[in-house]
């Protein structure tokens, strides 16, 4: 499948992966900012989001829809960035295709088997009790507390509450999608077997669930210290682009030719 994408600039191409909550209009900031410092960067909305939000909802692949994607426009070698579920596509799309995959930067990686916390159940709990009584307002507000910080800027939290509205919207109307057979869970191991340089961030003001995912990962892929985004929560990348994209910028000037 191609999947909607916004692209602009040139250069080493970088490729966007958003989070669960939202779409690929989350890099609206950064898609700029990175082709000025001479990337080509690439946002794409992954199956079930954004415009493709009416995508098949049975044995979703958003792995190889990326790959698929980026071979429609020429790719051969990228860098994967991404957020949330977008950190997850990234580190299924690298362990399946890892030649092409020159760098891995994840932000607020959560394994799907480690318990959460009374913090992050509270989020999930409140969303669904405002969904089961059909107050898509309630839910949307539950979302912007839970994965934006209180010091995100006011236009930030309006932002996210858009693409929030639009995501529940989507997945009333069409449902979850489901996804195949996850190439992570091919046996143990399989990240640590990841040659790829690769950098794993949270935001300082994230849930705990996401430094200990994010130390985690960081053992498993040997990519040293775990980066905190400053003042910055789930949805760090979104709260603070211009931090997020230098931090980005230096790490691609960073990898091997």
């Amino acid at each position: 499948m191609i999947l909607p994408f916004d692209e602009t600039g040139q250069g080493e191409t970088v490729v966007l992966l958003h989070a669960r909550p939202v779409d690929r209009t989350m890099w609206r900031a950064h898609l700029p900012l990175l082709a000025e410092a001479g990337v080509r960067a690439v946002a794409l909305d992954l199956p079930g989001h954004g415009d493709a939000a009416t995508a098949s909802r049975d044995g979703v692949t958003p792995w190889a829809d990326v790959l698929d994607t980026l071979d429609h426009l020429g790719v051969d070698r990228f860098t994967l960035a991404g957020n949330s579920l977008g950190a997850l596509v990234a580190l299924q799309t690298a362990v399946t295709e890892p030649r092409r995959v020159k760098g891995l930067v994840s932000i607020g990686y959560r394994p799907h088997d480690l318990p959460p916390s009374s913090r992050l159940r509270v989020a999930w709990d409140r969303e669904r009790a405002a969904l089961e009584e059909g107050d898509i307002e309630a839910a949307v507000q539950a979302g912007v507390e839970a994965w934006t910080s209180p010091k995100a800027p006011d236009g930030i939290r309006e932002h996210a509450a858009v693409l929030m509205r639009n995501q529940l919207a989507a997945r009333i109307a069409y449902g979850e999608p489901k996804p195949a057979a996850d190439p992570l869970a091919t046996g143990t191991g399989v990240l640590r077997g990841l040659t790829v340089p690769a950098l794993v961030g949270v935001g300082e003001l994230d849930m705990p669930d996401f430094f200990e995912g994010g130390e985690g990962l960081s053992d498993e892929l040997g990519a040293g210290e775990v980066v905190v985004l400053p003042d910055a929560g789930h949805l760090a990348p979104l709260e603070q682009p211009e931090a997020f994209c230098a931090l980005l910028l230096d790490f691609v000037g960073r990898l091997p030719a």
